[in-house]
């Protein structure tokens, strides 16, 4: 090879100098940046694609949304969802990241941050204290089921989130989304109006863009009804479809975590991660087989599926403007192909005698399972009577707003074999049954569709919540799946539409609130931003 002078060389580089930065600045500008990528409203699918062609790191997402708790969860708007975040997920993110150049990208949710409800079990700094002060500090020694499953699927936990103190089971009076680790949860669309409870911070996440998908528990409405009032969709899974092992419990005869996404499809997604039979909660072991709940959802089709209406909920005489929206939403699903049955023929009363009896058999179950729970966990506090002793000891901090005669109640209850708990537990699981499964039977229905709530009401802590609409407890004493999905608005506030289906039937359910979910569209994202800039500018 000729060897060419130095002089040479710099006048070549002189003349070509010019050409070189152009060339080098069109190729930044044509290069995806990973700082300029939108995250807000992206979908699980997106974010694995961005990840993949290396427009987006795990880290990056993860710094994102702890930079948008901050600002609006923490300050501006302050909705107060998340209650203690992870202070190890920016190098778990880190972990998770190398695996992804290293080819061991281990499915849908590597690097998706998730956040969990503060009554679900975590083997690592963050506390589970249910939202109650009795349990500050409580650090279990293991993982809840569940957790383990989202972390071998590569999910990274970024936080937890507040809830209804001790989800809900304290106080006739209480108010929804108050906790006295971490006051109130606020509506992300008005903040004066409630997130409904208990799983009020999951669902207020999700929908203000503070992680991508949350884990919520349901006993009796604590995932649809927050999933409904802040804009977002939740899944009731069948009772036993998700271990319940690791989770501060209130009744095993209707407890069950579920998922909360923006879309069905995430919703999906991370249902089919956390769900597996558990050893250690026996109603999973006899479980179907757990499916992929997003596989093929692209086909999913309102075409031929028999749809029951459901017109006796709670409190249907009182909201026109959801029944206007539900009579809307079944428009749209007829002139998508599916044959309406209305009314499917709800017995109210019957469904009335059923509820309050499963108000019975919480009251014994929770006083049952909390001690176990407690034994188990190594938590601060041993017994029902010493959480009631606490409270009352700490009335100033914990009771400020409303008492607790709930756990006054349960700790006056017997053990399991009273007669009057296992008379509740026969009816209420009987009548419930029998009510979807002759309505589904009959009518050959593949779901039932009703209004899941009505708008979010002012938030009252004198006076606690205003229930005025409600379609919950049908599938909660069941144990049937419901899954609530955006269906509208009523002055600016939030209404979803929940499908109830038969028992195991949790794929084919999917499918039709998917269908629905894609014919609509009806999910509009809240401003917490514009509310924070308005509250700033009032401010000055």
């Amino acid at each position: 090879m000729a060897f060419v002078g130095r002089e040479w060389h710099v006048r070549m580089m002189q003349k070509i100098a010019p050409w070189l930065l152009a060339a080098s600045l069109l190729a930044a500008a044509c290069a995806p940046r990973e700082a300029e990528v939108a995250i807000e409203e992206r979908t699980i699918d997106e974010l694995q694609a961005l990840m993949a062609d290396g427009r987006l790191t795990a880290r990056t997402l993860a710094e994102y949304y702890i930079d948008r708790i901050e600002r609006l969860d923490r300050q501006g708007p302050a909705l107060g969802s998340i209650i203690e975040q992870n202070g190890d997920a920016l190098a778990i993110a880190d972990a998770l990241d190398r695996e992804r150049r290293e080819g061991d990208a281990r499915g849908p949710l590597h690097g998706i941050p998730v956040v969990l409800k503060a009554n679900i079990d975590t083997a690592d700094g963050m506390s589970t204290t249910a939202g109650s002060l009795a349990l500050e500090g409580h650090r279990p020694p293991e993982d809840a089921h569940l957790v383990s499953r989202l972390r071998a699927a590569g999910a990274l936990i970024l936080a937890k989130t507040n809830l209804s103190e001790w989800a809900y089971f304290r106080s006739s009076r209480a108010t929804s989304g108050w906790s006295s680790v971490g006051g109130q949860t606020r509506n992300p669309y008005e903040p004066m109006r409630n997130p409904c409870g208990s799983s009020s911070g999951s669902a207020v996440a999700v929908s203000a863009n503070f992680t991508v998908v949350a884990v919520g528990t349901e006993t009796s409405g604590s995932i649809v009804c927050p999933a409904s009032v802040n804009g977002i969709v939740g899944i009731k899974p069948t009772l036993g479809l998700v271990s319940r092992s690791g989770i501060i419990p209130i009744a095993r005869s209707q407890d069950t975590a579920g998922p909360m996404a923006r879309t069905v499809k995430d919703a999906a997604i991370l249902l089919t991660a956390m769900a597996g039979p558990d050893p250690d909660d026996p109603i999973t072991v006899g479980a179907p087989p757990a499916a992929d709940y997003a596989a093929d959802l692209g086909r999913a089709t309102l075409a031929g599926k028999r749809i029951g209406v459901w017109r006796t909920y709670l409190g249907a005489e009182e909201e026109i403007e959801v029944r206007a929206l539900l009579d809307a939403s079944i428009e749209v699903m007829r002139q998508r192909g599916a044959l309406i049955v209305d009314p499917a023929g709800i017995d109210a009363a019957r469904l009335l005698e059923a509820t309050l009896a499963s108000y019975v058999v919480m009251a014994y179950e929770f006083k049952t399972d909390i001690e176990l729970y407690l034994d188990r966990s190594e938590a601060p506090i041993e017994t029902l009577a010493d959480v009631i002793a606490f409270n009352t000891a700490n009335a100033d901090r914990v009771m400020p707003y409303f008492g607790q005669d709930l756990m006054e109640a349960a700790q006056a209850r017997g053990p399991l074999t009273d007669p009057e708990y296992l008379y509740a537990l026969e009816l209420s699981k009987r009548v419930s049954r029998e009510l979807l499964r002759t309505a589904i039977d009959e009518h050959g229905l593949d779901a039932i569709v009703a209004p899941t709530n009505g708008p979010a009401w002012i938030t009252d802590l004198e006076n606690g919540d205003d229930f005025n609409l409600s379609s919950a407890s049908l599938a909660a004493t069941a144990g049937f799946p419901s899954i609530t999905v955006p269906g509208g608005f009523v002055d600016g506030l939030p209404i979803g539409l929940s499908f109830i289906g038969d028992e195991w039937e949790d794929k084919a359910l999917i499918e039709i609130a998917h269908a629905f979910e894609q014919a609509t569209l009806a999910r509009r994202p809240p401003a917490p931003e514009a509310v924070a800039q308005s509250t700033e500018a009032a401010s000055d």
